[in-house]
């Protein structure tokens, strides 16, 4: 029993000071962003990694999301005698919640993860240390770029999973399920809103401000050598992919 308590305990120490430390970092990265010199190279270079890189499997992601939550929606709402409003549940789902929830994760597990093994290769490496030591500053020059190109292309990538979504929801209700698709459009037309795309887009820049925050802390902060590089990788996606789905019931509540 005390055994018990004693881990819940150490459990709980440790995530408030991961919390604490995420905080610290987010402050001074923050702070570090508006320091001269600008280095839109190295911004360029890792809105490629993370945003283009990651079009291909979140194109797949998005089409298949659309495809499979139209054919769901359309079993249901052909009980009703409503499969004609298949097309904005697509959308509204698509845009407000699966687009931004499903890419931030994705993200999270191709790019995230590999944010948190390079920096965690650099600190055992003692790279970061010999930046430090150069005079260059390494929250600067290796976190700041990350957190902002997460921030930029997540929504991006959202509005490409959205728009492939309805697309695919589109094949399945029209082509495969005979819906009139006429009704299909009209609906999504009618139904759908610029405020649905704008607060998904605002979701998908705040879990992509998230995610790099958490894979990055957990990266600069590897002990314990290769084992640790595999453990704070492992720790970054699935902290990562909890603090999303919070994040995303908060601001659900607030948004709509």
């Amino acid at each position: 029993m005390l055994g018990a308590v004693a881990s819940l305990g150490a459990w709980v120490i440790k995530q408030v000071k991961d919390l604490g430390g995420m905080a610290l970092l987010c402050l001074r990265t923050l702070r570090w962003t508006f320091h001269l010199p600008f280095r839109p190279d190295l911004l360029l270079e890792q809105m490629e990694r993370i945003g283009v890189r990651s079009t291909p499997v979140i194109f797949m992601t998005g089409a298949f999301t659309g495809m499979v939550f139209a054919l769901e929606t359309c079993y249901a709402l052909r009980k009703f005698g409503a499969e004609t409003m298949v097309g904005v549940t697509v959308a509204l789902g698509m845009t407000r919640e699966l687009g931004p929830v499903f890419t931030s994760i994705m993200i999270t597990a191709r790019a995230g993860s590999a944010m948190a093994a390079e920096l965690g290769t650099m600190r055992i490496t003692e790279q970061i240390d010999a930046l430090a030591a150069m005079a260059v500053n390494p929250i600067k020059y290796l976190i700041v770029p990350r957190l902002l190109a997460t921030t930029l292309m997540v929504p991006l990538l959202t509005i490409v999973s959205d728009f492939v979504g309805i697309v695919g929801g589109y094949f399945v209700g029209v082509i495969l399920l005979r819906i009139n698709p006429g009704a299909f459009v009209a609906n999504i037309e009618k139904y759908t809103g610029l405020d649905d795309i704008y607060y998904g887009l605002i979701k998908a820049a705040v879990f992509g401000f998230l995610l790099a925050l958490v894979c990055c802390y957990k990266g600069y902060n590897v002990r314990g050598g290769a084992e640790g590089v595999g453990r704070a990788t492992t720790e970054s996606v699935v902290m990562s992919a909890v603090v999303i789905l919070m994040a995303d019931y908060i601001l659900t509540s607030l948004l709509f």
